[in-house]
């Protein structure tokens, strides 16, 4: 079937997602970069990563900001396109924008990862983009154990609301907006996919790996 020809359905088949990795901020809560820290003997960064990379994404695109030249270097030997947010400080949005501005033509979605969840699997990657093709819903987002998480996949007609979020006001907001827009993906974890924002969050992470 061409890609654009309607399933048995009536529906158009959707197309190709691009990876949107957010990797500028600051880690101002923990105090020191939270990217580079050890898990298992690899970065959280790399780990995020190769995890984008070993789904059925189109491309990946690495969002930098904070030590962009560092985590550059760190990702340097993947194949990702990396692109530098300048005001990073302002706060997510500014991430999510900038990211956006670069993806394919082709890409008919974007999946937004944070570069400090590095528990996200190939395998959850897989089922929110099986989900968002699936449904004719333009937001396809995780819940884990009941609780709302990352990554989220948005259709292309939903960058310009995403492009328009200013401060540090992530894509989570425009899941919020409207829950009736979202098709739900609901995983049961033994762990859930923390933010890594304080030193306990990367002990329970340390243990996990361990």
């Amino acid at each position: 079937m061409a890609r654009g020809d309607a399933d048995a359905s009536g529906r158009s088949p959707r197309g190709p997602v691009a990876a949107v990795i957010l990797a500028a901020g600051t880690s101002s809560r923990l105090g020191r970069s939270k990217l580079f820290l050890s898990l298992g003997g690899r970065s959280v960064i790399l780990r995020v990563v190769q995890t984008a990379l070993a789904s059925r994404v189109m491309e990946t695109v690495v969002v930098l900001g904070h030590e962009a030249e560092r985590v550059a270097r760190e990702i340097a030997d993947l194949p990702v396109r990396t692109v530098l947010n300048p005001d990073y400080a302002s706060g997510m949005a500014s991430s999510v924008r900038v990211g956006l501005q670069v993806v394919s033509p082709d890409a008919e979605a974007a999946l937004i990862l944070l570069g400090d969840q590095p528990l996200v699997t190939p395998e959850v990657i897989e089922r929110i983009i099986e989900t968002f093709e699936a449904s004719d819903k333009p937001i396809a987002a995780p819940v884990y154990n009941g609780v709302q998480g990352n990554p989220v996949c948005f259709s292309r007609a939903l960058f310009p609301e995403l492009s328009a979020l200013t401060g540090d006001r992530g894509a989570k907001a425009i899941v919020e907006q409207d829950p009736r827009r979202v098709e739900w993906v609901a995983f049961e974890m033994d762990l859930p996919l923390l933010d890594l924002d304080v030193e306990e969050d990367y002990d329970a992470l340390r243990r996990h790996f361990s």
